[in-house]
């Protein structure tokens, strides 16, 4: 039996004309992330991270969390979603345009859970927040039967109140709390943004070191700097962290450097950086002891900071996709030109990021698009900071 959701008055819906005047991207509650298909029929934050997604939508200004629709609907519109596979597809909840943990959001991000849970899902499911999670939040997250839930902790440790009015030792003592508590889920040291000059100094680097033994594992990556959250950072008179915009998240190669030499653990053959990872799907993968779902296996510049057991998972169950087989399905959802499969990567051309992101949760093999290459040791990450390297892979 689950345990019950504490009583308390369920969002205000968004009126259809609401909903209407909504961004497309932002009223349409399903959307295709990297780390899984995601859900986000609640709409809304006051925590006014300078740096949030948000500013993507046009959707920074509203403070009050909304409903788009009910949970019972959102979840219908996620399980007929065409992306969406039983047991297969990783899942998130709220990532987009709210935080789960907020308290007027809170029910509805338990009542999701548990209606998904009830379906017999064994889906990964993942739930990122940076605002207060109780013992009580954690006996609810327990007693899921099914879905395997992962709450990832954002903590950043940055102090400027304008870039991050809400105080990191809130996400700090949420952190502890949930790896106490922690029983069939699990936890993860979601350690970001990191900028340089803001808070990267040694300080900053070992408080992360301390932070992660309250954590099945941790992640650190940079800054996902957008012209929009450009642009807001100028309008807010903030201090740009970088001369430019990116695609990508931006992680300089020495501040990365700095990061893996304070978390090496000399002598330790098994876990040479422990339980520390560049994606946040490894982290996600090696929690539950999985192998990754993203396929990064295939990009070994990424693995080398790897536990070795996860190495083994990861190895066992990675492998190549057949060419004809792929190439229907890329075709089939609108891929154009050739289909090529390397020892890395399936390169595709025309293909979005949602059907890209469906191939390879699929297969567990990495999609790309040939228009965005990937470059070594830079994979998934903007160039900046880092020494130009000539080969596109």
């Amino acid at each position: 039996m689950h345990t019950a959701i504490r009583a308390r008055r369920p969002l205000p819906l968004l009126t259809a004309q609401q909903v209407t005047d909504l961004r497309a991207d932002l009223a349409d509650v399903v959307e295709y992330r990297k780390s899984g298909l995601s859900l986000n029929h609640v709409v809304g934050c006051p925590l006014e991270c300078a740096y949030c997604v948000r500013h993507l939508y046009a959707n920074f200004a509203m403070k009050t969390p909304r409903l788009v629709m009910s949970d019972e609907d959102a979840v219908q519109q996620l399980v007929g979603h065409r992306y969406f596979r039983p047991h297969t597809t990783p899942l998130q909840l709220f990532n987009k345009a709210t935080d789960p943990m907020l308290p007027v959001v809170k029910p509805h991000t338990f009542t999701t859970l548990r209606l998904l849970d009830d379906l017999g899902l064994t889906n990964h499911m993942l739930v990122i927040t940076r605002w207060r999670v109780t013992p009580e939040d954690c006996d609810q997250l327990n007693a899921l039967r099914n879905l395997k839930v992962t709450v990832l902790v954002t903590h950043s440790g940055i102090s400027h109140p304008g870039i991050e009015p809400v105080d990191s030792a809130i996400a700090a003592d949420s952190l502890k709390t949930l790896f106490e508590h922690a029983g069939r889920y699990r936890v993860i040291l979601y350690w970001r943004p990191i900028v340089p000059g803001l808070n990267d100094s040694d300080a900053d680097i070992a408080r992360a070191v301390e932070l992660s033994a309250h954590a099945h594992a941790t992640v650190f990556t940079g800054l996902f700097y957008r012209e929009e959250i450009a642009a807001y950072y100028r309008e807010s008179g903030l201090p740009e962290p970088y001369d430019g915009t990116a695609r990508r998240k931006i992680m300089p190669e020495t501040l990365e450097d700095r990061i893996l030499d304070a978390f090496q653990r000399p002598g330790d053959e098994q876990e040479p950086w422990g339980p520390l990872f560049r994606k946040t799907s490894c982290a996600v993968a090696y929690a539950h002891q999985l192998p990754d779902y993203n396929g990064h296996y295939g990009v070994p510049e990424l693995c080398d900071i790897c536990p070795l057991s996860q190495l083994g998972r990861c190895e066992k169950a990675w492998k190549a996709p057949a060419a004809d087989v792929i190439t229907a399905e890329a075709r089939a959802l609108g891929a154009v030109g050739p289909v090529e499969v390397t020892d890395r990567a399936v390169l595709v051309s025309g293909l979005a990021e949602h059907p890209r992101y469906f191939l390879q949760h699929g297969h567990g093999y990495q999609v790309h698009d040939r228009a965005h290459p990937h470059r070594e040791r830079r994979h998934g990450r903007a160039e900046i900071g880092w020494t130009p390297e000539t080969e596109d892979r």
